[in-house]
């Protein structure tokens, strides 16, 4: 029986690294230190979102349908996930485009709501 892989050490929660490879078929085994892939380190929930905007293509309207999410969450669930592969995820300080919100607005990508939220800042 197989496990599902565990990247973190459940002792001191930090990052394991695989010592140890077999052939199934041939009972062939490789031991050295092996690194896991940057999408190891996401947890389930975080590889099911990946998995959902995959399958909507990136689309954060079609996102937020599927999983009955606002744009704000969408951005933020994103933004984690960015993050937690070890890439930075600087708020931009720069002005807000506010004709880019008032397209997203008329495109239905984002309701009137979440439109107020992101020009007065409140975006997460």
């Amino acid at each position: 029986m197989a496990y599902p892989l565990i990247s973190e050490c459940p002792v001191c929660n930090k990052q394991l690294k695989i010592t140890k490879l077999q052939c199934t078929h041939c009972h062939t085994t490789i031991e050295n230190e092996f690194e896991l892939s940057k999408f190891a380190r996401l947890n389930k929930e975080q590889l099911s979102f990946i998995e959902t905007f995959l399958k909507c293509r990136g689309n954060i309207k079609e996102v937020e349908k599927e999983l009955g999410i606002s744009y704000p969450t969408v951005r933020g669930k994103l933004d984690d996930i960015i993050s937690s592969l070890g890439f930075p995820t600087t708020k931009k300080v720069e002005k807000i485009d506010r004709k880019k919100v008032i397209s997203m607005l008329e495109k239905g990508e984002i309701t009137a709501e979440e439109a107020i939220k992101i020009l007065n800042g409140e975006e997460s």
